[in-house]
């Protein structure tokens, strides 16, 4: 119950949702941390957390890549941080971005780690979609596929990346339902909200979340150029 209404009250603002907290003696920081950061308030994630995946993931949100190395300096080369080491590359345009995004999915297909593996792919396709969108397509089909198997929805962010490849290939009616799709999962004030908006030519409501969530230009910027 009092992560229900802490969920809740991120939506209404910071104010709300740290009165929330301070009266939830039960929710713990880091659980609320989490909650923060998956309904789009990273500083608040930053604030409450101490967890480094969370404060790295919080970091790279506000395109903080500096800050997000430091927290994943420390960590094991497991899947989860090496996949946020490659988006911290991504965020900062360096070249090494794309092997750093295939190391972290060969480390997710050996760790079996499902969720790592649809965000290895769905970074993947965003690298590759400016210069060969057929291959990013491929690339994302490893994600849906991986949502199949585990007879999971597929997920938002990946569903986004997905209309964008779509409309870049001509297939302007399915990249629209995709994008639909994509808008009706996403988190608030997340990437994927973001990228499915503007794949739906809505950029201002797009621009709208963005700044609620603070999230930094490089999350969309790639795929609108």
């Amino acid at each position: 119950m009092d992560a229900a209404r802490l969920a809740e009250a991120l939506d209404q603002g910071e104010v709300e949702a740290r009165r929330v907290l301070d009266s939830s003696p039960e929710l713990s920081r880091e659980e609320a941390a989490a909650l923060a950061l998956h309904h789009g308030r990273p500083r608040l994630a930053l604030a409450w957390g101490r967890e480094p995946l969370t404060r790295a993931a919080a970091h790279l949100r506000l395109g903080e890549v500096g800050e997000a190395r430091r927290e994943l300096a420390p960590l094991q080369g497991t899947a989860r941080p090496a996949l946020l080491c490659a988006r911290a590359a991504a965020l900062a345009g360096e070249v090494e971005a794309e092997a750093l995004a295939v190391h972290a999915r060969l480390l997710a297909r050996q760790e079996g780690d499902a969720g790592a593996l649809v965000a290895a792919a769905t970074l993947l396709g965003e690298l590759y979609l400016p210069a060969d969108s057929r291959l990013g397509l491929r690339t994302l089909a490893e994600g849906l596929k991986v949502a199949e198997l585990t007879g999971q929805e597929a997920d938002a962010h990946l569903l986004a990346v997905l209309a964008h490849a779509q409309r870049t290939l001509g297939t302007g009616s399915k990249a629209e339902r995709t994008a639909e799709k994509a808008l009706t999962r996403a988190a608030p004030r997340s990437p994927a909200r973001v990228l499915a908006l503007l794949a739906l030519g809505r950029s201002e409501e797009a621009g709208a979340e963005a700044r609620a969530g603070e999230l930094a230009p490089g999350w969309w910027q790639r795929l609108t150029r």
